[in-house]
């Protein structure tokens, strides 16, 4: 029993490196939408840049790297065994593209905090963002579930391989 749930996700498991990748997607859009309260209260400070800055390495770098990794590495592989899965990896890929148009807009709300620290950013863009993103994933999950079942392991590994060397 692991108490701390302290095991390392790796790309030998890319499912699980899916799944690590949608809880961070899940704190950072936890932290964009306490973002404008927190503001609010406490003014563009050191806390809300820091914060601000990890949102957008994060949608700025990995996001985009997650969305590679499952329209070019796991979509196609679960095809290959799960062709009812067609409908749902259209719809989501459709949704990476407008999640990537969500971002962008957001994006420049937060570039342009650095300049005007009293901008105050667009919460229903903000909204929007988080809340489009939680119905991809709920969408997107049970993908996952369906590559665990249907999907051999040796599949899975050398997914997992292609995903590990585009970070590289």
């Amino acid at each position: 029993m692991n108490l701390f749930d302290t095991r390392s996700v790796t790309f030998a498991e890319p499912i699980d490196m899916l799944y690590a990748c949608h809880e961070k997607v899940r704190r950072f859009c936890s932290q964009i939408d306490m973002l404008p309260a927190y503001l609010a209260e406490n003014g563009f400070n050191t806390i809300a840049e820091q914060a601000v800055k990890q949102i957008v390495q994060y949608f700025n770098v990995a996001a985009p790297l997650h969305h590679q990794d499952e329209e070019q590495d796991f979509f196609p592989l679960l095809l290959q065994y799960a062709p009812e899965a067609q409908s749902s990896i259209e719809k989501l890929e459709e949704q990476h593209e407008s999640l990537h148009e969500s971002w962008q807009a957001l994006y420049e709300e937060f570039t342009r905090l650095k300049t005007d620290p009293q901008h105050v950013p667009n919460g229903q863009l903000m909204k929007r963002f988080t809340e489009s993103y939680a119905a991809h994933l709920s969408l997107e999950e049970p993908l996952f579930e369906l590559g665990k079942k249907h999907i051999p392991a040796g599949k899975l590994a050398e997914a997992g391989k292609k995903m590990a060397a585009r970070r590289v």
